[in-house]
């Protein structure tokens, strides 16, 4: 494995995960972060306590502050930022860089103002042939445990296979395993749209609900995320795998689960702010509810627990009997 240079832009929990993967790798790894985020803090301590704590952050990654300075000469830059800073970082970035590297984008959204997936939103900002040097990483990966190298599995996407392998060589390790897929259309819808259904899950499980409850949720949601997304132009099959049923089904068990938490507070009676604030960090399914919302009804396409979710968060409507909406619908045939 040819040994890289590689710029992680965003030092929060997920940013920092890969950081430590990818010195694991042997790859020179510089970290970014902004001030204002504690970045300082994190390079002279070496570990993130304000997102991934406990997590040792090895002496040979560079913990920066300085864009410019990240972004001498990189074989690869990592987008480790929240879906809505994307576009504004792709314009701080694009002077510095050449047109050979790699762009590896870990967000999990759409951008509110426009509806579009990330990849759309780099090929708005820098046309078609960036595509052939865009690559999405993507499937079931909390920080939490990648930091600790636990076994995991993940996808990553390009219309460039070439582009694929080399992303696919440069993180794999004995315990992070990379596969491809050249959906990336299908891998972006099922990494955005399963965070709504964690939410779903998560109101469920503060209003008491059981595990029928949640089996059902999961079930259905999963309909629900392989419908918009073959509407979009996805494959079926893509929704099957790791960044389909594998990311749902993480993403709406898992303690580690910002959405899923996110969901049981506002179950337990918490407002969509309060909910914000008492997490403190991005919860990427609130901004996604309201894209997933806005485009299928713009597309004719059902996406009941999409729009439940969303007359919970932005209409003022009641968890429980929001569940009792869905649970009394016509009835209809399971495919």
């Amino acid at each position: 494995m040819k040994r890289q240079r590689i710029a992680v832009l965003g030092a929060g929990s997920w940013g920092t995960a890969l950081a430590v993967l990818l010195q694991r790798n042997e790859h020179r790894v510089t970290l970014w972060g902004r001030v204002e985020d504690g970045i300082e803090e994190v390079a002279r301590k070496r570990t993130n306590e304000r997102y991934l704590p406990r997590i040792i952050i090895p002496s040979q990654v560079n913990v920066i502050s300085d864009l410019e300075t990240a972004l001498l000469e990189p074989d690869m830059v990592v987008l480790a930022v929240p879906s809505q800073a994307v576009r504004t970082v792709l314009k701080q970035i694009e002077s510095y860089l050449n047109n050979e590297i790699i762009i590896v984008n870990t967000a999990k959204g759409f951008e509110l103002e426009t509806n579009y997936r990330m990849s759309q939103v780099v090929q708005d900002l820098w046309g078609d042939h960036i595509l052939q040097r865009f690559v999405v990483l993507s499937g079931p990966s909390h920080a939490e445990e990648v930091g600790l190298a636990l076994p995991t599995a993940v996808v990553v996407a390009s219309n460039n296979l070439a582009a694929s392998n080399q992303v696919q060589d440069a993180f794999m390790t004995r315990d992070f395993r990379v596969y491809t897929n050249e959906d990336l259309i299908g891998v972006e819808m099922g990494g955005s749209l399963k965070n709504i259904i964690a939410l779903a899950t998560g109101i469920s499980d503060g209003l008491g609900f059981g595990d029928n409850t949640r089996a059902a949720l999961v079930t259905r949601g999963l309909a629900e995320i392989a419908r918009m997304g073959i509407c979009f132009g996805a494959q079926a099959e893509t929704f099957a795998g790791l960044s389909g049923l594998g990311d749902l089904v993480v993403t709406c068990n898992s303690r580690h689960s910002r959405n899923a938490r996110a969901g049981r507070l506002i179950g337990a009676g918490y407002s969509r702010q309060q909910v914000i604030q008492e997490i403190g960090m991005v919860v990427e399914g609130i901004s996604t509810t309201t894209a997933a919302h806005n485009m299928a009804v713009q597309n004719g396409i059902p996406m009941p627990i999409t729009s439940a979710v969303y007359g919970v968060l932005f209409e003022g409507l009641l968890p429980g009997p929001s569940v009792n909406q869905l649970m009394q619908r016509d009835k209809k045939d399971e495919n």
